[in-house]
């Protein structure tokens, strides 16, 4: 929308001075689409004063003895809107509410009809450690990372998206506000409020903040900025890619990062009140949150409290680390961001948390100087294959350098890397594999060594073991193992216990692996070379203390699948 008026847009009808447009699909309202609804003030109204601060503009919208009420903003032009997901189809009712009396009192009535093709709803958790969409579809979370992808012109960001139109990613990790960082000195098209002063664009290597002279009316915000952003959260979306939107970030020359607190929960609401009505959102409080002490923890909780009390949705909610963790076990986090590059200590986090862990950074690959950007492609698939492995979810990064300074992993454009067609061969296995989502084998000794605190602390008689309890059928006691029973299970496994096994070998090369399935099944299995993106299926069933053939390469995988 890049030169569009900043308040009405082309797409409404007027009747009876109201405009109304479902900005998603044009006429009908599908379930978790987008209703709109947009009301003109008097030019009276706002001849002086600030709208974005003196006015406040809502909805109640109601179905069968059920309301929901949802925020609206003021969008520049004398425009006021509210937008609405509705999570159900039929007939749906609206009452506005504000303290304009030409826009209060407002009511109608609109029509959902069922979800269309591709639609299955905002992401949920579901069975504590996973994700699946509202509608119950499995979500096998294969992220990655575009900071500033947004702020980047129309023809950098329609690269991206042909980009990703190809690749395995699902979701998208990006910053509402744009970035300050080597790589990142041009400036946005838009910024988010009302532009005084512009300063320097010069990255000098400092993470202290500094004044680089710019200067923001940070009571107003900037519509077009939205327009824009709010154009390529939808374009995720036509993808079936998850936007997880981060909301504050430490990198900024502009003063976005060191507004006041009462700017801040400004901000906040109006970001949920234009956004949340996306289904594709999730909201992350920052990136490295550690790295702004200009804010408490005390902050980083009411910020968290704010986005989930103004969202009606309950859209996914985290803060990402660079070095020491949020507390995860608060109520208002949903999820663990996670940036470390120890995948196996996932099964740990998990345990700690009891929530899902997703590793949105392990480290990228690329070649550029710093440690964080420098890894292998087949260093990044292992890291996808370990978080796996050990029950979580892993995010990439492509961070090679470029003579125009277009890195994905800041701006966007073209994947270098080649990591990406194996993480699609990795999404192809998770969405064939359990719909519940893989859980750590308990029998496993990596397991087993973890849980009791490490090498330094676990035992022997804690290795060499029978079926641990998940694995003993239904009913039966777990009793000491018969000698035939007694297999040790030396690499990392996820399963969902008597239908599936997933174990990885990693950077290790056995030429034999022997089965731990427990005793009485049969499985069929398969190997694969996850870099070399093959399956080799076995050429007869298994069960508990086979032993199974492998090629002697790192990498590999066997899949294990109940024959019933």
């Amino acid at each position: 929308m890049r030169g569009a008026p900043s308040g009405r847009r082309p797409d409404y009808k007027k009747e009876n001075g109201v405009f109304m447009s479902n900005i998603n699909s044009g006429v009908d309202v599908e379930q978790w689409g987008i209703f709109e609804l947009a009301l003109e003030d008097s030019a009276a109204s706002r001849a002086d004063g600030n709208p974005f601060l003196d006015n406040h503009f809502s909805a109640t919208f109601s179905q069968e003895g059920r309301s929901v009420k949802a925020n609206g903003f003021y969008d520049g032009e004398g425009i006021y809107r509210v937008r609405f997901m509705p999570d159900t189809t039929g007939s749906w009712s609206y009452r506005t509410d504000s303290n304009l009396a030409e826009l209060s009192g407002q009511e109608g009535t609109f029509e959902v009809k069922p979800a269309g093709q591709g639609n299955h709803g905002p992401v949920r958790v579901a069975n504590t450690y996973h994700f699946a969409y509202a509608d119950g579809t499995p979500y096998k979370q294969i992220g990655t990372t575009c900071y500033a992808w947004a702020h980047q012109g129309d023809a950098l960001e329609e690269q991206t998206l042909a980009t990703l139109k190809t690749a395995p990613f699902n979701k998208m990790r990006m910053c509402v506000f744009p970035k300050h960082y080597h790589f990142n000195e041009n400036e946005p098209d838009f910024y988010p409020f009302a532009l005084l002063e512009k300063g320097s664009s010069k990255w000098d290597g400092s993470f202290v903040p500094t004044d680089t002279g710019w200067r923001f009316d940070f009571e107003r915000f900037e519509p077009a900025f939205f327009h824009h952003f709010e154009k390529r959260i939808a374009d995720l979306q036509a993808l079936g890619i998850e936007a997880d939107l981060i909301l504050l970030h430490p990198y900024d020359r502009w003063g976005f990062s060191r507004m006041s607190a009462e700017q801040d929960d400004r901000y906040l609401r109006y970001i949920v009140a234009r956004l949340s009505a996306y289904r594709n959102v999730w909201w992350s409080m920052a990136n490295e949150y550690d790295l702004m002490p200009q804010k408490s923890l005390a902050d980083w909780d009411r910020y968290f409290q704010i986005v989930q009390q103004e969202d009606p949705y309950n859209h996914l909610r985290s803060v990402h680390n660079c070095f020491a963790f949020y507390d995860h076990t608060k109520p208002w986090v949903t999820h663990c961001s996670v940036q470390r590059s120890d995948l196996a200590r996932t099964l740990i986090w998990r345990a700690q948390y009891k929530k899902p862990v997703v590793v949105d950074e392990c480290c990228y690959e690329g070649d550029i100087p710093e440690s964080w950007g420098n890894i292998s492609g087949r260093e990044m698939v292992h890291r996808f294959w370990e978080g796996t492995v050990n029950g979580g979810y892993v995010g990439h990064g492509d961070t090679f350098l470029d003579p125009n300074d277009v890195l994905w992993w800041a701006r966007g454009g073209v994947l270098k890397g080649e990591s990406a067609p194996r993480l699609a061969f990795l999404r192809k296995i998770l969405e064939s594999g359990p719909a519940a989502g893989l859980e750590p084998a308990k029998d496993s000794s990596p397991y087993r060594i973890a849980m009791a605190g490490g090498f330094d602390k676990v035992t022997i008689q804690q290795l060499i073991q029978g079926p641990s309890q998940d694995e003993t059928p239904e009913g039966a006691e777990l009793a000491e193992p018969a000698p035939k029973d007694r297999v040790m299970n030396w690499f990392a496994t996820a399963h969902q216990p008597h239908e599936f096994y997933l174990t990885y070998f990693g950077v290790n090369q056995p030429s034999q692996a022997v089965a731990a399935v427990p005793p009485g099944e049969r499985y069929k299995g398969e190997v694969i070379d996850t870099w070399e993106m093959t399956s080799t299926p076995l050429d007869a069933p298994v069960e508990r203390g086979s032993v199974v053939t492998l090629p002697v390469k790192p990498y590999q995988a066997l899949i294990l699948r109940r024959v019933h």
